[in-house]
């Protein structure tokens, strides 16, 4: 590795704890305004259908900000883009859909986790070497594990959006302990 690359790699690595860290510091935000709120509402609600439709936007938000600041121009960021356009999409969709019924915003979200997870774990796979990405690969398996569950209970007309609360403040844990190793990782490489 030239001294370039070095720098750049370095950079890149504060890049992601630092989007990590503004990650967790949303989703924790996020909980707990949505549990303090409206995560047990029964029927639909203006302050809910907000809330779920933010938080997927911020998500397509902070992965092409990864997408725009990852040095890597030979990698293939298809993972990503993915993640982007279906968080996007998801957006408009939860919009529509939690103004309607809230289980059927519950299968959307679930949707979205199993098809976000997959990509992140694989976006995760790829960026091992930066370094903070174990957490990142759980996140991605965990999510398609929750939202397979979150979809099963939207199609039979169980659970809340609690639930979606609880899978977006263990988001928040994996995003915390990432940004604390990569912090771990770039101090031992400064050194």
């Amino acid at each position: 590795m030239t001294t370039t690359e070095g720098a750049t790699a370095l950079t890149y690595g504060r890049s992601l704890r630092n989007l990590y860290l503004v990650r967790a510091a949303f989703a924790v935000a996020w909980v707990a305004t949505m549990l303090a709120t409206v995560a047990d509402a029964a029927e639909p609600d203006p302050l809910l259908t907000a809330l779920l439709v933010v938080y997927p936007a911020f998500d397509a938000g902070a992965v092409l900000w990864q997408l725009r600041a990852d040095p890597d121009k030979q990698r293939s960021k298809a993972a990503e883009r993915v993640n982007v356009g279906v968080s996007a999409a998801v957006a408009v969709v939860l919009g529509v859909t939690s103004t309607a019924t809230i289980h059927g915003a519950l299968a959307v979200w679930g949707v979205w986790a199993i098809v976000a997870g997959v990509p992140q774990l694989v976006a995760a796979v790829r960026n091992r070497r930066s370094g903070g990405q174990v957490a990142q690969m759980l996140s991605g398996g965990i999510s398609v594990l929750a939202g397979a569950s979150f979809v099963v209970q939207g199609l039979q007309g169980t659970g809340s959006m609690t639930g979606a609360a609880g899978y977006a403040s263990l988001g928040a844990v994996f995003f915390l302990v990432s940004a604390v190793r990569l912090t771990a990782r770039l101090r031992k490489e400064r050194a």
